[in-house]
């Protein structure tokens, strides 16, 4: 995980892409997400659990998916109140798929590129693209449950931070 400035090139915002209403369980690791393709305006609905394995360590997660149709994700429904939103854009780049989360509303300017890897191998080889600003992803600040409330403000002086303790 890490910051980039905007969505960089050739990606653009009219291009495909995903919009991502996560709706976080508080004191949970649960979360209910609708993901809407705009091109198709197909919904997918999706209640999800994320474990991460070791403490402090947030790039080693378990995630656990179950689809739901639209009944059943009313019935869960009560539990919203708690949501971020996001448009997820695509972009392949040195053999890895990267996802790019665009965040809306209070957190407009944040926006997170996001690579999944096999193998902890294959995480240390690889190089972060040039146009990341900062890796954040031992900061549990960067992870949507702590993302829940904040504001652009709050991103700006946590990147301030994460940035001068690299100094």
């Amino acid at each position: 995980r890490f910051l980039v400035e905007g969505l960089p090139e050739p990606l653009s915002p009219r291009d495909s892409h995903w919009q991502i209403f996560d709706n976080y369980i508080e004191n949970t690791r649960l979360r209910l997400r609708k993901i809407r393709v705009p091109e198709t305006k197909k919904w997918t609905r999706v209640f999800e659990q994320r474990v991460f394995f070791n403490n402090g360590n947030y790039s080693n997660l378990k995630l656990s998916q179950m689809f739901l149709n639209e009944k059943e994700y009313k019935t869960l429904e009560h539990f919203k109140g708690r949501e971020i939103r996001k448009n997820r854009y695509f972009l392949q780049f040195n053999e890895k798929q990267i996802a790019f989360d665009i965040f809306l509303g209070e957190l407009w300017g944040l926006n997170i590129g996001l690579i999944e890897f096999e193998n902890k191998e294959e995480c240390t080889k690889f190089k972060l693209p040039e146009f990341s600003l900062i890796e954040v992803t031992n900061n549990d600040f960067f992870l949507g449950e702590h993302l829940v409330g904040k504001t652009f403000a709050d991103i700006q002086k946590e990147a301030v931070k994460k940035a001068e303790s690299k100094k």
